[in-house]
């Protein structure tokens, strides 16, 4: 793959992270206008170490905050590992059930049965994005309306906790589970959005849903890779072998180029973020999610 287009995709992907608007999804469709294909093994592979690049330049640029709230005691680290721990085993049980349910229905039949072929499907990442956006939209209603009733007092003591409640993390990692096989369907903005219709402030929500980010994303690059392999004896044994050097070059450098673009993107979108409006975010998920049928409907 042509460098320009690996810089073009990471900077799309640093951009789009922060932001509760589905990066995945932008990458996607972005990679379908460039006529490439986003269900092949380099390319699924390539995406997930976009992603890692973002979690680093997330992890660098939020870690004082972090090391404030989740390390400053052995009682807070302690809670906040139950939460984790807690939360990704409720988005493995979910999105796991959903992969195989996914596999046994809408490809019930055909040959290798992958996942993966959804990333190529429009029709389908159009419906994640309006679903991503109505949950956003009324979890932002809702916070609005809270504040204008003058309620808000506990809502803003609840911001400097350090933690959520193990009830609170539980729904957020659920909600997560529905984000590995949907793309378009914004993980972060559906978890800080579950998070905060179940009680939390948005400012542990969101705190929490980057680390959650941070833990799931290792063993999604380990199962890419693993199939990038499994994906390349197969086609050499097919007489139209892959060449994995160059798949982990380029997702490589799309890791790198995407961190720098990541840490950039957060110098100036944090703040933005914070004094922003959460539903103005479901409404540009219900927006973009138009746009993505439209483009379906054009042949994408």
């Amino acid at each position: 793959m042509p460098i320009f287009k690996v810089i073009i995709l990471a900077i799309i992907q640093g951009l789009a992270e922060l932001l509760p608007v589905s990066s995945s999804a932008h990458v996607l469709i972005a990679e379908k206008l460039m006529g490439l294909d986003p269900s092949a093994p380099q390319m699924t592979l390539l995406l997930v170490m976009l992603h890692t690049g973002t979690m680093f330049a997330v992890l660098v640029y939020f870690w004082s905050t972090w090391k404030k709230v989740y390390f400053s005691s052995r009682h807070a680290f302690r809670r906040f590992a139950i939460m984790i721990v807690w939360a990704t085993l409720l988005t493995a049980i979910v999105g796991e059930a959903l992969i195989k349910i996914i596999e046994k229905t809408l490809f019930r039949g055909a040959p290798k049965e992958q996942i993966e072929s959804l990333f190529s499907h429009l029709e389908l990442i159009a419906p994640a994005l309006a679903a991503a956006g109505v949950l956003i939209l009324i979890a932002g209603i809702a916070a609005q309306r809270k504040q204008d009733r003058s309620l808000a007092s506990k809502q803003k003591a609840r911001s400097g906790e350090a933690t959520l409640t193990l009830k609170e993390a539980g729904w957020m990692g659920l909600v997560q589970g529905l984000a590995l096989p949907f793309r378009g369907f914004s993980r972060s903005g559906s978890t800080i959005s579950t998070g905060m219709l179940t009680g939390a402030a948005k400012e542990p929500a969101e705190r929490f849903s980057f680390a959650l980010a941070v833990v799931l994303t290792p063993p999604i690059v380990l199962r890419e890779t693993w199939r990038l392999v499994e994906a390349s004896h197969a086609a050499s044994a097919a007489a139209a072998p892959i060449h994995l050097h160059s798949a982990f070059v380029t997702s490589i450098l799309g890791a790198i180029f995407s961190f720098v673009a990541g840490l950039l993107a957060l110098k100036w979108l944090s703040s933005w973020l914070e004094s922003g409006r959460w539903h103005w975010f479901g409404i540009y998920c219900l927006l973009a999610s138009g746009a993505v049928f439209y483009l379906h409907a054009q042949g994408f």
